[in-house]
């Protein structure tokens, strides 16, 4: 352990980093025990019931949901993380110039294919 610490230097660029790392395990490891030994042990009825925005809930929890819920989910997503990519597009469109412009045209196009497909085989439907 002395021969760790002694090579250990803290102009070092990554001795911060692995401070941080050390400092975050610690809490989380610590907060977890805290709340293991200081939390309520005790069953209550009322806070292991099923909660819906303070409505009692009507149906059960166990309810099947559709295929095409997800699937609009998992588009959306898609969709809307690959538009993300525009923004640092935007930000430099200027000193990309014609090649940047036509890289972004051709993502689109890529984008607006997949929609369309998409569409096209209904996966865009909520019936």
């Amino acid at each position: 352990m002395a021969n760790l610490v002694s090579t250990i230097r803290f102009s070092d660029p990554y001795f911060s980093i692995l401070l941080l790392l050390i400092i975050a395990v610690g809490m989380s490891v610590g907060f977890v025990f805290l709340s293991q030994a200081l939390g309520p042990k005790r069953y209550e009825r009322i806070k292991y019931s099923v909660y819906e925005c303070g409505v009692d809930p009507f149906t059960s929890a166990s309810v099947r949901v559709s295929v095409k819920f997800y699937l609009v989910a998992l588009l959306f997503i898609l969709f809307d993380l690959e538009t993300a990519f525009l923004y640092p597009w935007a930000v430099l469109f200027r000193d990309l110039g014609l090649f940047g412009f036509l890289e972004m045209a051709i993502f689109v196009g890529i984008l607006l294919v997949g929609l369309i497909y998409a569409w096209k085989k209904g996966a865009l439907d909520w019936q």
